[in-house]
C-alpha cells in the first residue's frame, strides 16, 4: 500500500486516497518563494512520539508544497520554526508565553511570529505535545490555503471537549450505514497486523482536531468486551494515542447475561454492579486512557434498564459509577421510541428524559440527535436542547449519508450542522444556541462532547464520494470551533483537496453550499419528512405502509389524505410544538410565521392552502421537487466548468457520480409527485413536464442488496 504522507499530485494521480492532506506543490511562484524563506530550518527540542508525528508532517508538507527540505535540529538558522512546550523546549519558556498558554488549556496553541536570540521565526507553542500537534496541522493549513505568513497571531482552543468520530462497524466488518466499503478495523489481523491505514486515519483525525472514536456499532455486540477483543482494541489505542486519540466503545446492556452467565443484566443487582465494575477495571488494564462507553438502550429493540423496569440515568449511572475511578465517561443515547406508546415519535425521547434532568452522575452524558426524529435531510432542532440544564447534553450528527443519497449524492453537509448548531432554543431568553447547550457555556458544565456517526469505509478514497470527504473535515472543524461558518470550511476544503485557483474554488464552492438545499428540494420539501424506501432506506417510498411498526412507515409521518398533507404538530395536533420553549411555538406554530421549509413538519394543510408565494400548496410542491432536481444539472455544470483545473482521476469520479445523482433525483421527484397526485388529484402545474413513468412502477422496484442495510441482532 502507498502512504499517502509522502506523496505529491506529480508522482501518482489523486484516487482521493490522501483525503484533504494531499500538500500539493504551490503554482504560484511569489508564494512558494515567500515560504521558502520563512521555512528552512525547523527546530525541536525534545523527542516525543507525538512530537516525532508533528516533526514529519512538517517536513513531508514542505517537501510537497515547496519541493524544498528542512533542515532538522536543535540550533536556530534562517526562516526558523520553532516547535515546543514551555517544560520541554527552553527556548519557548524564555519567551515567557505564561499568559496566553495559561488560556489555552491542554489541546490549544499559539503560532506567532516572534525574534529568539536575535533571529525572526514562526513559533508553535501549546502546553501539551498534542496541542503541538493541533498546532502544526493548522500551520500546514495556513500554508495549503496560502495564507500570509507575517504577523501571525493564532490563538486557538477547542470548543468541545470530546470531539468523537461514532463508527458503526460490526465485528464481522459490514458497517451498519456504511456507504464506502467495509470496516476499517480488521478484527480477524489484529492485533498482530496494523494495518498502515490506521496510521492515517488517526492523521487524518488529529488535522481537523478529532480526539476520540468509537470502534463499534450501537447496535452492540458484547464479544467486543472479552479478552481477545480487547487486546486487539488496545492494539488500536496504542498507535492512536500519540495522536491525541482516545478510544471508546459500545456496550451491549445485556453483556452481563451474554457474556458473564448471569441471569439479569438489573443494573441495579449488586452481582451486575460487580461484573461490570470488573469488566470495566479489565478494560482499564489494556487501555489506561479507555475513554469510556458508548451505549443504545431500550430503543429498536436493544436491551436497557427499562427491561428491569428502571429508567435511563438507572443505567448510564451504572456504567458512570464503574468508569469514575478512571476519568472515564458513559454517552447515554437519547434516541429511544416504543412501539407501546402511540403518541408522536418525534415527542418520545423529550418525554422520557426530561423527567431524568438532573439524575445522570457527573460524568454522564446524554448524547442527542440534531432533530427529533431520525437525521432527515432536514429537521428541526431536537427539543431536548436546552430543556435539560442540569445534564450535559452532546450532539449527534450523521456524516455517513443514510437519508442524503448515499455515498452517490454531493450533499455538503456543514449548512445541515450549523442549522443545528445556530438554532436559537430560547431556554434562557435569545441566544441559548444549541451551540452553547453542547459547549457547555449555556448551563456552565465543563464536560462537553459531540458526536459524529462516521462517514468512513476501506473504499480507497475512504468516503466512496470524494466530496463526502467535506463532511468529516466540516464535522472536525466545528467540533473544535462550531463559529466557522460553511462558507469558510468550503473554502478551505476545496483549496487543500483540488486547488487554490479561483476559477476552480468559486464554482466548486457554490455547488457545495448549494447541495444540501437542492437534496432537500428533491427529496423532502416544505417540510416533508422520512418518506424513503424501507430498511434500506435507498431512494423515494412515501408509499411504506403496513409494516411491524407504525413509524417505520413514510404514511405515518407525511399523513398524506384527500384533504391535504403534513404532521399537524401544534396544540390541534400531536402538541410536539409544546416541547419548545414559547418563542419557538410562536414562529412555527402560526401559519403566518412558520417558514416553509419547517412547514409540513408542522401543520397539515390542505393542497389548495395558498402559500406566501400566492400559489398553492400542491403547486409549491411539485415546483420544489422539480427545481431540485433540475438543480443537479446545475451542479453538473459547475463541476464541468472545472475540468482540466484539477486532478482527472478525481474529475471523471466525481462527473460519473454526479450523474447519478441527477438521475436519481429525477427519480425522487417523479415518484413523489406522482404519489402525492394521487391524493391531490390536481395537475402537475404549467409549464412543468408530466413524470415520467407509473406510480406503479415506482412502486414495484426493490433492492434487497443497497449498501448499509442494518443487519439482524
Amino acid at each position: 500500500m502507498i502512504v499517502f504522507a509522502g506523496l505529491t499530485a506529480s508522482v501518482v494521480a489523486d484516487d482521493g486516497y490522501r483525503l484533504w492532506l494531499s500538500y500539493r506543490s504551490i503554482e504560484d511562484a511569489a508564494v512558494a518563494k515567500k515560504y521558502k524563506a520563512a521555512l528552512q530550518t525547523l527546530v525541536i527540542e525534545t523527542e516525543s512520539p507525538t512530537l516525532t508525528i508533528a516533526q514529519k508532517e512538517l517536513e513531508q508538507a514542505v517537501a510537497g508544497l515547496l519541493g524544498t527540505k528542512l533542515i532538522t535540529g536543535k540550533n536556530m538558522g534562517p526562516g526558523t520554526l520553532l516547535l515546543g512546550t514551555p517544560k520541554s523546549s527552553p527556548l519557548i519558556a524564555a519567551l515567557h508565553l505564561d499568559a496566553t498558554l495559561g488560556t489555552l488549556g491542554d489541546e490549544g496553541f499559539l503560532i506567532t511570529n516572534t525574534s529568539v536570540k536575535g533571529t525572526p521565526c514562526i513559533v508553535i507553542a501549546a502546553n501539551t505535545d498534542v496541542g503541538i500537534l493541533y498546532g502544526t496541522f493548522h500551520f500546514i493549513r495556513l500554508l495549503q490555503t496560502q495564507q500570509s505568513l507575517q504577523s501571525l497571531s493564532v490563538a486557538s482552543t477547542p470548543k468541545i471537549k470530546r470531539r468523537i468520530l461514532n463508527h458503526w462497524d460490526n465485528l464481522d466488518r459490514t458497517v451498519e450505514r456504511g456507504y464506502a466499503g467495509f470496516s476499517l478495523w480488521d478484527w480477524h489481523k489484529l492485533p498482530d497486523y496494523i494495518d498502515p491505514r490506521y496510521a492515517d486515519y488517526a492523521r487524518a483525525n488529529a488535522s481537523i482536531g478529532i480526539n476520540g472514536t468509537v470502534l463499534t456499532n450501537v447496535n452492540a455486540n458484547a464479544q467486543i468486551l472479552t479478552e481477545p477483543y480487547l487486546k486487539k482494541v488496545a492494539a488500536l489505542a496504542n498507535l492512536f494515542r500519540p495522536y491525541g486519540i482516545k478510544v471508546y466503545l459500545t456496550a451491549r446492556f445485556s453483556a452481563p447475561v451474554e457474556i458473564g452467565g448471569l441471569p439479569t443484566a438489573d443494573p441495579l443487582d449488586a452481582d451486575v454492579r460487580n461484573w461490570w465494575k470488573k469488566k470495566i477495571d479489565e478494560i482499564y488494564t489494556y487501555i489506561p486512557d479507555f475513554g469510556g462507553f458508548c451505549i443504545k438502550a431500550n430503543s429498536e429493540g436493544q436491551p436497557g434498564p427499562q427491561n428491569y423496569n428502571r429508567t435511563h440515568a438507572d443505567g448510564a449511572n451504572l456504567f458512570a459509577d464503574m468508569l469514575a475511578p478512571h476519568n472515564g465517561i458513559v454517552m447515554w443515547r437519547a434516541f429511544v421510541y416504543s412501539n407501546e406508546v402511540t403518541d408522536d415519535r418525534a415527542k418520545q425521547a423529550y418525554t422520557e428524559f426530561k423527567p431524568l434532568d438532573g439524575k445522570f452522575k457527573g460524568n454522564a452524558l446524554v448524547q442527542v440527535k440534531n432533530g427529533p426524529i431520525d437525521f432527515q435531510p432536514r429537521e428541526p432542532f431536537h427539543p431536548l436542547f436546552g430543556a435539560m440544564p442540569n445534564t450535559p447534553l452532546m450532539v449527534e450528527f450523521q456524516l455517513t449519508q443514510e437519508y442524503l443519497g448515499f455515498a452517490t449524492h454531493l450533499v455538503y453537509m456543514a449548512p445541515l450542522f450549523k442549522e443545528c448548531l445556530d438554532a436559537d432554543t430560547y431556554t434562557k431568553g435569545k441566544g441559548s444556541l444549541v451551540s452553547k447547550v453542547v459547549d457547555g457555556s449555556l448551563d456552565h458544565h465543563s464536560l462537553t462532547a459531540i458526536a459524529g456517526v462516521a462517514n468512513i469505509g476501506n473504499d480507497r478514497n475512504w468516503c466512496g464520494h470524494p466530496f463526502a470527504q467535506a463532511n468529516w473535515y466540516a464535522y472536525g472543524r466545528l467540533a473544535w470551533d462550531h463559529e466557522l461558518s460553511s462558507e469558510a470550511l468550503a473554502d478551505e476544503w476545496i483549496r487543500m483537496t483540488f486547488s487554490n485557483q479561483p476559477a476552480v474554488i468559486a464554482p466548486t464552492k457554490a455547488m457545495m453550499l448549494a447541495s444540501r438545499e437542492i437534496t432537500v428540494q428533491y427529496m423532502t420539501p416544505l417540510g416533508l419528512h422520512h418518506i424513503m424506501g424501507y430498511n434500506h432506506h435507498y431512494g423515494p417510498g412515501p408509499w411504506i405502509k403496513d409494516k411491524p411498526r407504525a413509524d417505520w412507515t413514510s404514511v405515518y409521518y407525511h399523513q398524506a389524505d384527500s384533504l391535504g398533507v403534513g404532521f399537524d404538530r401544534t396544540a390541534s395536533g400531536s402538541n410536539a410544538l409544546s416541547q419548545y420553549a414559547k418563542e419557538v411555538q410562536e414562529l412555527y406554530g402560526p401559519l403566518a410565521h412558520c417558514p416553509n421549509k419547517y412547514l409540513l413538519w408542522f401543520h397539515h394543510l390542505p393542497w389548495k392552502y395558498k402559500m406566501p408565494s400566492g400559489e398553492s400548496l400542491w403547486d409549491a410542491l411539485c415546483h420544489a421537487y422539480y427545481n431540485g432536481a433540475d438543480s443537479t444539472a446545475w451542479m453538473q455544470r459547475q463541476w464541468n466548468s472545472v475540468e482540466h483545473k484539477v486532478d482527472e482521476e478525481q474529475f471523471q469520479h466525481v462527473k460519473s457520480l454526479l450523474t447519478i445523482q441527477h438521475q436519481e433525483a429525477e427519480w425522487w421527484r417523479n415518484a413523489c409527485v406522482l404519489y402525492f397526485q394521487s391524493f391531490s388529484k390536481m395537475p402537475v402545474p404549467a409549464g412543468l413536464e408530466k413524470p415520467e413513468g407509473t406510480l406503479e412502477y415506482y412502486k414495484s422496484l426493490e433492492f434487497p442488496f443497497a449498501p448499509g442495510i442494518r443487519p439482524k441482532w
